[in-house]
Formats: structure tokens, C-alpha cells, sequence
């Protein structure tokens, strides 16, 4: 079977860029500690000023206690448009390590400010204890273009 993964170019770096700093939210996967299953969490998705994937978690949901467990975790961002087959639309899959910033630590303040400009309804939950910053330290991306455009991408290629 030929390789259907085409190299990676600056369409599909500046595709995967647009498709991350656009997103809102995605599908966060990790692993559940007591099984080891995947487990699967819709989650708001932001970035950092420095344009890392961010997400702003509970303490008390089931995804954050996860990566607490282990820090190994894959998002996937791009939704499908209002029309046409949604397996033609653009994604982007991150592999990660979620690093979490809380309350007082370096940096929060600021990322809390930043973060707020496009997700302003979390100005309601983002001071709560329980509440932390998730940042994503991508190690390696796949980007689905549409159909039969398929890349494999770098954290260089996403510029982190």
C-alpha cells in the first residue's frame, strides 16, 4: 500500500495553525487511571500568548483528574462545516503532555487575561479553586486537510 501521508509544506503548517488558533473547544482524550480505557471529554480549547494549546479544567472532572494520573493525552480540533460530508472537513490531532498552571503560579495571571478575550463566559468559574490551566506540550500533530490530504507535523511546523 503506497505512503498516503504527503509532505508536510507551508499550506498544511499554515492550515494547522488556523485550525488551532480558531479552535474553541475540541475532543480531549486520555486515559482512565482505574481502567486504563480511553476516555474521550469535550473540553474548551484555547492558546497561550505564545500560541500553546490551553484548556481551563475542574479538578472535579473525570479528564482532569486523569492527566493528573498521567499527563499523556492526544486533542483534537476543527469542526465540521454547515454542509457537505464531515469527513471532508479540516482536523488536527496534537499528541501531548498536559502541564497544569494554577492559582498563584507563574504565569496565571497573565494566561487567565489572555485566555478570558475569547472565552469571556469563563470569567464566572475562572477564579474557583478548583479551577487550573492545562497547558498542552505538543510533541507531534496529524493533520486530516480533507480527503486525501493527510500530513504529519512537528511541534516546529505548528511554531511552539
Amino acid at each position: 500500500m503506497p505512503d498516503l501521508i504527503r509532505p508536510t509544506d507551508d499550506d498544511a503548517r499554515q492550515l494547522a495553525r488556523d485550525l488551532l488558533d480558531s479552535a474553541r473547544y475540541g475532543a480531549l482524550a486520555v486515559l482512565e487511571p482505574d481502567s486504563g480505557q480511553p476516555l474521550v471529554s469535550r473540553v474548551a480549547v484555547g492558546t497561550s500568548p505564545q500560541g500553546q494549546p490551553v484548556s481551563l479544567v475542574s479538578d472535579l472532572a473525570h479528564h482532569t483528574r486523569a492527566l493528573q494520573k498521567n499527563p499523556a493525552c492526544s486533542l483534537l480540533v476543527g469542526e465540521p462545516g454547515d454542509k457537505g460530508d464531515p469527513l471532508t472537513h479540516p482536523r488536527l490531532t496534537l499528541q501531548a503532555q498536559a502541564r497544569f498552571l494554577g492559582h498563584g503560579d507563574r504565569g496565571h495571571a497573565e494566561l487567565a487575561a489572555h485566555y478570558l478575550r475569547d472565552h469571556p463566559k469563563a470569567k464566572l468559574y475562572i477564579g474557583f479553586a478548583d479551577f487550573s490551566f492545562v497547558l498542552f506540550d505538543v510533541s507531534g500533530a496529524f493533520l486530516n486537510g480533507g480527503f486525501g490530504r493527510a500530513f504529519t507535523l512537528t511541534p516546529d511546523d505548528l511554531r511552539l
